[in-house]
């Protein structure tokens, strides 16, 4: 891109992160400091409408200048779902400025799974470059052995495994990690003890596997996940407690409605839909409702709701011990 004559638009979506980055590195090196106009999209941020106001909007210098645009398609949440991304209307606004785009203004878009065939993408591959970043999941570990090789450094599978597991598919965090090691090991190869004594954990501990445990009625084993979640936070305790009693409490609410609409005859798939969620992730959380009876759901939600109360002031206990409480709680409901 460097040495290429700048195109009307680049579309830069996948999960390849540091390519990404890398990617729009190089872009912005390209223009001025002061040419440069940074924009958030979906919810809360700027429109289609916005973006296109911002691109015919010009300098008052002239001169080339940069519209950067992240977060077209969302921002990740639970479930690792994508939402808060752009409308139809957006992406239409968008389609429509392409057709004539203004001279000297490049417009960069960012999505995380923006697809070739969406009309976005189509609409830029007319006049401009997209540029998908992706590396499927069966993947990760040999992209983690291939980046330790391009750092001169050996590790077996095994290694790359376990750092994957400890870290998560984050290809940001991946690489920061992969460079630490890299620089510890100084060009010896890499074990699966050296990973495991040097990684920062950093992988977060899904709500299922704590429902997981809760719904063998293993205590001990929620327990555990708690204790994770905590160890691999940044945060601090108090701050994760609260994190924490919110995500496994909407769980709770999903689970719930799911077993529901299970129970009134939908398929995990519509059932899934209903709530927003992709079919993989519907089929485990449709797989999870087996392990409880609507009632214990209910009591449930009812209880991590307590605890949301006792969190936020409503009672005297430590934080910690009010997660314990609520946990133990919901292990001991009787079938």
């Amino acid at each position: 891109m460097a040495d290429q004559e700048l195109k009307p638009v680049y579309l830069v979506t996948g999960n390849d992160v540091p390519k990404v980055e890398r990617t729009l590195e190089r872009l912005r090196r390209r223009f001025d400091v002061g040419s440069v106009e940074r924009l958030i999209a979906g919810k809360g941020g700027a429109s289609g409408a916005d973006v296109v106001a911002a691109c015919n909007a010009g300098t008052l210098l002239g001169g080339e200048r940069l519209v950067l645009v992240t977060h077209i398609d969302g921002q990740r949440g639970e479930y690792d779902r994508l939402s808060g991304g752009w409308k139809a209307e957006d992406v239409e606004a968008v389609v429509a400025y392409l057709r004539d785009p203004a001279p000297g203004t490049v417009l960069c878009l960012v999505g995380a799974e923006v697809k070739k065939d969406a009309p976005l993408a189509k609409a830029c591959a007319k006049v401009g470059d997209v540029l998908a970043w992706e590396i499927g999941k069966k993947d990760a570990i040999a992209w983690i052995a291939k980046s330790f090789q391009e750092r001169g450094v050996k590790a077996g599978a095994d290694a790359c495994r376990t750092l994957l597991d400890l870290v998560g598919d984050d290809k940001l965090v991946l690489a920061r990690e992969i460079d630490k090691l890299a620089t510890w090991a100084a060009g010896e190869p890499l074990g699966v003890e050296e990973v495991q004594r040097l990684a920062t954990a950093s992988a977060e501990a899904h709500p299922w596997d704590l429902t997981d445990a809760l719904g063998r009625r293993d205590a001990g084993a929620a327990l555990e996940v708690v204790e994770s979640t905590y160890a691999r936070s940044h945060r601090p305790r108090t701050s994760e407690a609260a994190a924490f009693g919110a995500r496994v409490g909407q769980h709770l609410i999903r689970l719930s409605r799911m077993k529901a609409m299970l129970e009134a005859g939908l398929s995990a798939d519509e059932a899934g839909a209903k709530l927003g969620l992709k079919p993989y992730p519907a089929k485990q959380l449709a797989k999870q409702t087996q392990a409880f009876s609507a009632e214990e759901l209910g009591g449930g939600v009812v209880r991590f709701a307590e605890l949301d109360h006792a969190l936020k002031g409503g009672s005297k206990l430590a934080p910690d011990l009010e997660v314990q409480l609520a946990v133990a709680d919901v292990a001991r409901e009787s079938r």
